[in-house]
């Protein structure tokens, strides 16, 4: 049986580049950044000033001048007026450019203003006080913001900023999530007793569209004729599939048979975990993907998390920071860790991923707290859960105070 740390390998291994495309930054949000932006001016594009107040030339205030002479007024997005004289100053709003004449900005509560006459108040002025200097933040053509991280408001404001209105993004794979049993109705419908409504595929879809991927959605019954005929299309029509139940030991669990058919090539099947252990792999001569997930929710859910979002970002190829270093170094997947804040006991020869409750102690630490639940269907208790805690397979006994990795599937903070 295939540990979990092969099937992570094996499934890295498989990571695939869908190329890129142009989209407006406006709609680029939650994308992968395929370039490096560059800023087009200095930043800040001229001295700017960050005090309301008066701008004066420093050397008239080390003569002992303490009044000067409004000349005008300088407001943010005006074109700066220059002073003619030592005696002179303008009066500038935060955000204004600095005259070339002047230096120093003193700060309005430092300054007494009457009938055009400005006198300073203070002593304690120092040369080229509240002022954002051109060109302090970024040169022009320098990167302000490096490819392959995902897209955020702050980096839209920076697009923004340099006037990038169209930004190089990672082109996602086209995905269906298909579904299968005779069990399941739709949400809308009245079950019986022994029927279940769809929920896995709205689940994988839903945690998909995080990352921005609109995957579509497929269901195929008990029946190895309409399972072949309909995997196969997929084949032929998507870049990944990911398939939710019929890949157990069941009389009717036909898909991996039907991938075989298909000649879709068994990288793995079952897995040395729980919940999740049947999860079965592979890819086609074509370049498709197929993730085949146990049915039953935790473990479809777990699965999705410890082992599909790692591939998409792989092979987005986020968080890898430069083309040398995707060169000289494989994907690491960033990993979270967390304090085990309750002992638990698990005996089976399965690597355990138990659902936690996360937290952050006054100390700063990351806290996992063990929910129970009812084992891999018990979907419920995903509610009351932010993560899976992955436990080693050499242990049975998990102490109060020893730290694992977590998969987080809501937000931590």
């Amino acid at each position: 049986m295939t540990t979990v740390a092969e099937a992570e390998q094996v499934i890295l291994s498989q990571i695939k580049d869908y190329g890129t495309e142009l989209v407006p930054f406006q709609q680029a949000v939650g994308r992968v950044l395929a370039e490096d932006i560059k800023a087009d001016r200095d930043l800040p594009p001229c001295n700017r000033v960050t005090m309301d107040g008066i701008a004066i030339n420093y050397k008239a205030f080390e003569t002992g001048i303490r009044s000067f002479n409004i000349k005008g007024t300088i407001a943010a997005g005006d074109a700066p007026i220059e002073i003619e004289n030592s005696t002179q100053c303008v009066e500038i709003m935060t955000g204004g450019a600095l005259p070339d004449s002047t230096d120093t900005v003193i700060r309005y509560e430092d300054v007494d203003i009457q009938n055009g006459l400005a006198t300073i108040i203070t002593g304690d002025i120092k040369k080229g006080q509240n002022l954002h200097r051109k060109g302090k933040d970024k040169k022009q053509g320098e990167v302000v913001a490096i490819a392959n991280q995902f897209i955020d408001a702050t980096l839209v404001s920076m697009a923004a900023s340099v006037g990038k209105d169209m930004l190089l993004v990672k082109k996602l794979p086209k995905v269906v999530i298909i579904s299968t049993g005779d069990e399941l109705v739709q949400v809308t419908a009245h079950p019986n007793p022994y029927q279940i409504r769809h929920s896995n595929n709205h689940t994988v879809k839903a945690a998909l569209q995080q990352y921005c991927v609109n995957a579509h959605l497929l269901h195929i019954p008990d029946d190895p004729i309409v399972t072949n005929e309909k995997i196969k299309q997929c084949v032929e029509d998507y870049d990944v599939i990911i398939l939710c139940g019929g890949i157990s030991m069941g009389k009717f669990d036909y898909v991996p048979q039907v991938l075989e058919e298909l000649q879709v090539t068994k990288l793995f099947h079952k897995v040395q975990q729980r919940p999740g252990k049947p999860f079965w792999f592979g890819t086609h001569a074509n370049g498709v993907r197929v993730f085949a997930f146990p049915g039953n929710p935790v473990s479809t859910f777990m699965c999705l998390y410890r082992y599909f979002i790692p591939w998409l970002k792989a092979s987005l190829k986020h968080l890898i920071l430069s083309t040398a270093e995707e060169q000289n170094s494989k994907f690491q997947i960033p990993k979270y860790y967390a304090i085990l804040n309750e002992d638990i006991n698990f005996t089976a020869p399965l690597q355990y991923f138990a659902q936690v409750k996360l937290n952050i102690s006054e100390q700063g630490q990351l806290l996992a707290t063990p929910v129970e639940g009812n084992g891999s269907g018990d979907f419920a208790n995903l509610l009351e859960s932010d993560a899976f805690i992955e436990l080693p397979l050499e242990k049975s006994n998990f102490k109060k105070g020893e730290i694992y990795t977590v998969w987080p599937f809501k937000k931590i903070i």
